[in-house]
């Protein structure tokens, strides 16, 4: 797998440039500062992956993976970024990017990031996480998932147990358990990431706005 790696730190680049190579994570990696350079670099061969800075000077990360993603849709793309903005999130996510990893992050859930979205799945921080479960909506016209199993939904997302949610909607836990059931079955997953993935694919996931 060929990565490119676009920060405008150079200590920071060499330092994932060392740690992807000695995980063995990919058989080629190269290193950008600037999107001109990324560019080049991609005309030359385009990468499997590309792991980005959102504020990489002047064009910028989101405009940069927006280009990407227009021009070459296979190649994978996460954002590496110390921003954390339900705003910044929604933009980054918006261009179709596969991953969004905070920088504070430890490396191994960086690499953990590159392993999932080279299989073809998502990855998102802890932290990135929450911010998309607690500004998840569902559509008025929305007919994927009933009424009470958007109820559910949203409480499992707050790590309720079926216990909790039972007495919240006073429902039995039995009758939980069953709609919870449904809701993986109608989703096709049967992970709370997975549900994360569905939610962005059908448009599930909105209001966020700059505060």
């Amino acid at each position: 797998m060929k990565i490119l790696l676009a920060d405008d730190h150079r200590i920071l680049l060499d330092g994932l440039e060392f740690l992807i190579q000695n995980h063995g994570e990919a058989t080629e990696v190269e290193t950008a500062t600037t999107v001109e350079e990324a560019w080049e670099k991609i005309a030359k061969k385009v990468p499997d992956l590309i792991i980005s800075d959102i504020s990489i000077p002047k064009v910028g990360g989101i405009a940069f993976a927006q280009k990407v993603k227009s021009h070459f849709p296979q190649t994978k793309l996460i954002f590496l970024s110390m921003h954390e903005e339900p705003y910044r999130v929604k933009e980054a996510l918006a261009t179709g990017a596969e991953g969004y990893v905070l920088k504070k992050a430890a490396h191994e859930e960086l690499l953990k990031a590159v392993r999932e979205v080279a299989l073809g799945g998502m990855y998102f921080s802890t932290e990135i996480q929450k911010i998309l479960i607690q500004r998840m909506r569902f559509p008025a016209d929305e007919r994927i998932l009933s009424e009470r199993e958007k109820e559910v939904l949203k409480l499992i997302f707050e790590e309720f147990s079926n216990k909790q949610i039972g007495e919240m909607l006073y429902i039995s836990e039995r009758t939980v358990e069953t709609h919870r059931k449904n809701i993986y079955q109608k989703t096709k997953t049967n992970t709370l990431v997975g549900l994360l993935k569905f939610a962005l694919e059908n448009n599930l996931v909105g209001g966020m706005a700059q505060s």
